[in-house]
C-alpha cells in the first residue's frame, strides 16, 4: 500500500511540475490574443460553422495579425498576414510542417497516406523527393503540355455541344488532365470509373475532416469503441470510405503496371518512378500514394480554380474583352492558344493571377501542426497547436493590394506590379506546392555549367544562374523548405548551395551541386532542363492543383 502510494505521489509531483512549468512559461510569454474562452469548452461556441475565413478576418481587425482560440483543449493559432506566415511557417519550417491528427479522415479512413494529411517525417520527405524526381523540372512537365492542350480542346467542344452541363465538363476535364499526368490514363468520354472514384473520395475527405461532422474528431478516444456500441456507427462509414480511398489509389496504379506488362504504358508520373533505375519494391507504397495525392487533390482544387475563372469572367466582362483582344492579336482567328504563346500574353497571365488572388481556391489551406514549443513575436506557441493560415484575408489585405475587392488584372502589370499571389496562395513552408518557386521565379539564364570530378569519385556540378533581383526573396525563403539539408535547395533536380552576389539589376547566383559519380551522363540533361527553364516557366499550369 505504501509503495503504491509513493508511486501515486511521484506521478502527482511529475504532473504538477509539468503543469507549473507550462503555467510559468505562459505567464511570461502569453498566447496570442483572441476571443474570451469559456471553462472546459474554450471557444467552441465562437467557432464558425461555414466560411470561417470571414470570421477570422473580423477577429484579425480586433486582435491583430496572430489570433489564438481553444476548442475543447485544442489550441488553434490563426495567422492573417503574409509576412507573419512566412516568418513562422517558412523560416521555422522544421517545427511548423506537421499535420493535425484527424481521427475520422486521417486515421480511420486513411487519408494520412496522402500528402494532404501525411505526418511530417521520413515518408513525407520521400514523397517530396519522388515529386522532384519525376516532375520537378520544367522539361519534365512540358512533356505533358500536348495532353493539357488536347484535353482543353475537348473541354471547349463539350461546352459548345452541351453548355448547360458546365459543372460535369469541368470536373471531367480536370480529372482527365491529372489522370494522364499521374498515371497515363485516358478517361472515357462517358462516365469514367476512375473519375467517379476521385469525386467520391474527395467528397468523403471533405466530410471526414470537417469540424463538427464526426464527434470522434473532437473526442479521439471514441475511435476505440466497437462498431456495435451506441454511437459507433461512424466506424461502419469509415470502413466504407476507407475502401473507396484504397480503390482510388490502387486502381490507377494497377492500370499502369498492367500496361507496362504489355509494353503499352504511356508517359506518366507513376511510370517514370516505376521505371527509374533507383526503383525498389519497397518504394511502391510511396509511389502509389504520392501519385494518388496528385490525382485526388488535383481533381478537386483544379475544378474550384476553373469555376473561379468562369465566375470572374461573368462578373467582369470588361476584363474578359481585354484578354480576348490580346488573344486575338497573338493567335488570330484560325487557332487556339498554346503554352508557347504564354510569353506573349501578359494581360491573360495577369488575368489568371488575379483569379488566384480574388477567389482563393483554399481560403484557409490545410492546418499545420507545431511539433515543439515555440516563441514567436513574444507569443507562446505550444507544441501540438494547429496553425491556420487565413489565405483569403492575405489576398484581400489593403496593406498589400489596392482596392482588393475589385477584380483588376492590371495590378500585376507595369513597372511596379503588386505582390504575386503565388507567394502565398499555394501554402507555406515545406507544405507549399512543389515547383511553385519556378513558376514565380521568372527568367533563369544559364551563363556557365561545368562538371568537376573529385579525387574520391564524387562529382561537383558548377552552375552560374542570373535571377531577376525582384524574384530572389521568393527563392531565398525556400532554401530551407525545398531541401532537407540546411542552406540548400532543390534546383533543376539537384541539391544546390547558393551564394548570391548583386549584379546590376539581377542577382548572380553561384551554385554547386554534389551528385554521386558518375555525373557526366546527367550534365546534358540538366543543361537542357536549365535552358528550357529560360523560356516560359509554366510548371504551375498543372501544379496549383496539387495542393500539399
Amino acid at each position: 500500500m505504501t509503495e503504491h502510494f509513493s508511486y501515486v505521489q511521484l506521478a502527482a509531483l511529475v504532473l504538477a511540475g509539468i503543469f507549473l512549468k507550462r503555467l510559468l512559461r505562459k505567464k511570461s510569454e502569453p498566447l496570442p490574443p483572441g476571443p474570451k474562452k469559456l471553462p472546459l469548452i474554450g471557444n467552441l461556441l465562437d467557432m464558425p460553422s461555414s466560411q470561417e475565413w470571414f470570421t477570422f478576418a473580423e477577429w484579425a481587425k480586433k486582435w491583430g495579425d496572430i489570433v489564438s482560440v481553444s476548442v475543447l483543449g485544442q489550441q488553434i493559432i490563426i495567422v492573417n498576414t503574409i509576412d507573419q506566415a512566412m516568418q513562422m511557417l517558412d523560416k521555422k519550417s522544421s517545427i511548423y510542417s506537421d499535420r493535425p491528427i484527424i481521427q475520422m479522415g486521417g486515421e480511420l479512413v486513411g487519408w494520412r497516406n496522402t500528402l494532404a494529411l501525411l505526418p511530417y517525417g521520413d515518408r513525407f520527405r520521400n514523397y517530396r523527393k519522388l515529386f522532384h524526381q519525376a516532375i520537378g523540372t520544367h522539361s519534365a512537365m512540358s512533356r505533358f503540355y500536348v495532353v493539357e492542350e488536347l484535353e482543353t480542346q475537348l473541354f471547349l467542344k463539350r461546352i459548345l455541344s452541351n453548355p448547360d452541363d458546365l459543372a460535369a465538363h469541368v470536373r471531367k476535364t480536370a480529372g482527365a488532365i491529372i489522370l494522364r499526368i499521374s498515371h497515363g490514363y485516358e478517361v472515357k468520354e462517358k462516365e469514367d470509373p476512375f473519375v467517379t472514384l476521385a469525386d467520391s473520395a474527395t467528397e468523403q475527405f471533405s466530410l471526414s475532416t470537417a469540424p463538427g461532422v464526426f464527434l470522434v474528431n473532437l473526442v479521439p478516444a471514441l475511435r476505440h469503441i466497437p462498431q456495435w456500441f451506441p454511437g459507433g456507427g461512424f466506424k461502419k462509414i469509415a470502413a466504407q470510405w476507407a475502401q473507396t480511398l484504397v480503390d482510388m489509389a490502387e486502381g490507377p496504379h494497377q492500370f499502369v503496371k498492367k500496361q507496362m506488362e504489355v509494353g503499352k504504358a504511356e508517359d506518366s508520373f507513376t511510370l517514370r518512378l516505376l521505371e527509374s533505375p533507383d526503383y525498389t519494391p519497397a518504394q511502391e507504397h510511396d509511389i502509389k500514394w504520392s501519385a494518388a495525392s496528385l490525382y485526388s487533390g488535383g481533381a478537386d482544387t483544379t475544378v474550384s480554380a476553373i469555376y473561379a475563372i468562369f465566375l470572374a469572367a461573368v462578373l467582369n466582362p470588361g476584363a474578359v474583352r481585354k484578354a480576348q483582344e490580346e488573344l486575338d492579336r497573338v493567335t488570330g482567328n484560325n487557332r487556339l492558344p498554346t503554352f508557347a504563346d504564354r510569353v506573349d500574353l501578359p494581360y491573360t497571365n495577369a488575368f489568371a493571377l488575379e483569379v488566384l488572388r480574388w477567389h482563393s481556391v483554399t481560403p484557409t489551406g490545410v492546418p499545420h501542426r507545431v511539433s515543439e514549443d515555440n516563441v514567436h513575436n513574444n507569443y507562446f506557441i505550444p507544441k501540438g497547436a494547429l496553425v491556420i493560415t487565413n489565405i483569403w484575408t492575405m489576398a484581400h489585405d489593403t496593406n498589400v493590394y489596392s482596392d482588393p475587392f475589385n477584380f483588376n488584372p492590371e495590378r500585376f502589370l507595369g513597372p511596379n506590379p503588386e505582390r504575386d499571389p503565388r507567394d502565398f496562395c499555394f501554402g507555406f513552408g515545406r507544405r507549399q506546392v512543389l515547383a511553385c518557386i519556378f513558376n514565380s521565379s521568372g527568367e533563369l539564364k544559364i551563363s556557365s555549367l561545368e562538371s568537376v570530378q573529385a579525387p574520391q569519385g564524387s562529382s561537383t556540378l558548377h552552375l552560374s544562374l542570373t535571377i531577376p533581383a525582384a524574384h530572389w526573396p521568393l527563392l531565398q525563403r525556400h532554401l530551407e523548405s525545398t531541401s532537407d539539408r540546411p542552406g540548400t535547395m532543390m534546383l533543376l533536380g539537384l541539391t544546390v548551395s547558393p551564394n548570391a552576389t548583386l549584379s546590376s539589376s539581377d542577382l548572380l547566383v553561384q551554385t554547386h551541386a554534389e551528385e554521386p559519380s558518375p555525373l557526366t551522363d546527367k550534365v546534358d540533361s540538366h543543361l537542357k532542363d536549365a535552358a528550357e527553364a529560360c523560356g516560359s516557366i509554366g510548371m504551375a499550369n498543372f501544379m496549383p492543383a496539387a495542393v500539399v
